[in-house]
């Protein structure tokens, strides 16, 4: 792929994620996208053929980097390394991404209809690695007897709620976005929450 082609794209789909997640998807017209990229609107069908294909790569953007951050979860064994890693890789991408999130907590809450069945597959398939993982830990008597899946929908919660809900944040913190420093504070204290409240312990060392 070209540099400009490269370029060209990742301007539509940031674009379109901002509008798709301030607008809504029905409310977001391409001649909308297309006025404040400041491109023609044919340009964004050169690319993207339908207003639904430019959606789906703007689920993309999130969905893949979703599906990556369980990575330490399922490479490493510690816990405690593996669940300070993967906090700190889920609110990475709410700051990276937060319109994308946006977006995909729309479609979540609108019940997943255009998420693509093998998307949906592949994140269902994550969630249950995970919750083994945890079980693992528990009989391994790294990590106290608790819910597994409530402690996936807590970790969630606590870490995609950074761009869900960025208004509100800013809001009561008094800025107009946070910083590098505020997720950094949100991760120490996420981290804290979890060991400490799981009773979460380091792999003994050989």
């Amino acid at each position: 792929m070209s540099r400009i082609r490269r370029h060209n794209q990742e301007l539509i789909i940031s674009v379109a994620s901002q509008l798709f997640a301030t607008q809504g998807y029905a409310a977001t017209k391409i001649v909308d996208i297309a006025k404040k990229a400041d491109i023609p609107k044919a340009n964004i069908f050169y690319y993207f053929n339908s207003k639904e294909a430019l959606y789906l790569s703007v689920l993309n953007t999130i969905t893949k980097p979703l599906l990556s951050a369980s990575q330490s979860l399922e490479s490493i064994d510690d816990p405690v390394e593996a669940l300070n890693r993967y906090i700190i890789t889920k609110l990475n991408i709410s700051r990276d991404y937060p319109y994308a999130s946006k977006v995909f907590a729309n479609e979540v809450i609108s019940g997943a209809k255009s998420l693509p069945v093998d998307i949906h597959q592949q994140l269902l398939g994550q969630s249950k690695m995970i919750v083994n993982k945890f079980k693992l830990w528990q009989q391994q008597g790294l990590m106290d007897d608790i819910d597994p899946q409530h402690l996936i929908f807590m970790i969630w919660a606590m870490t995609q709620t950074y761009a869900d809900f960025s208004w509100q944040i800013c809001s009561v913190m008094g800025k107009s976005e946070l910083d590098e420093i505020d997720f950094e504070r949100a991760a120490e204290l996420i981290i804290k929450l979890v060991i400490n409240g799981c009773n979460i312990k380091a792999m003994p060392t050989a």
